[in-house]
């Protein structure tokens, strides 16, 4: 029996519980970032997706700041490989889409650059750390659908 993943739009702090789960486990607990760094006071700003698999339990998450900052894209260990971050990605590229923004941008941990690629994201820094860990900056710009290009 296939397990059926969910994906819906999240708030800040209706969601924060099933959000810092995640996060905490994937960021704080396997990566080691500091949980100050993790937990930025933006979240109340961003726009939120969640995956949810069986049992309403929260498997994968991103948020996208006003600035047009993809990030904080995490998924619980298990389920990775499974295209839950291609989903949450695309409805952050989605929402963008719907506010007219021309492009968006992330901090792609060096390990993760080819599936930023994957997505249409190219390179636009050096090497940098952030939470001692190896980043690079992605751009991605939108093609705006013809009926709202301006």
């Amino acid at each position: 029996m296939q397990q059926r993943i969910q994906f819906r739009e999240a708030s800040w702090p209706a969601d924060a519980e099933a959000i810092s789960a995640v996060r905490r486990e994937v960021f704080i607990d396997e990566q080691g970032v500091p949980e100050p760094l993790e937990f930025d006071g933006l979240d109340v700003t961003a726009l939120h997706w969640l995956a949810i698999g069986p049992g309403e339990e929260p498997i994968g998450t991103l948020r996208m700041l006003p600035s047009g900052q993809i990030g904080r894209m995490a998924v619980r260990d298990p389920w990775r490989g499974h295209g839950i971050g291609s989903r949450l990605l695309d409805y952050a590229v989605e929402a963008a889409i719907r506010h007219g923004w021309r492009e968006v941008w992330l901090n792609a941990q060096n390990t993760r650059l080819g599936f930023y690629a994957q997505h249409d994201f190219f390179i636009i820094s050096d090497t940098f750390e952030d939470a001692g860990i190896p980043h690079r900056r992605m751009l991605r710009r939108i093609r705006q659908p013809l009926a709202q290009a301006r």
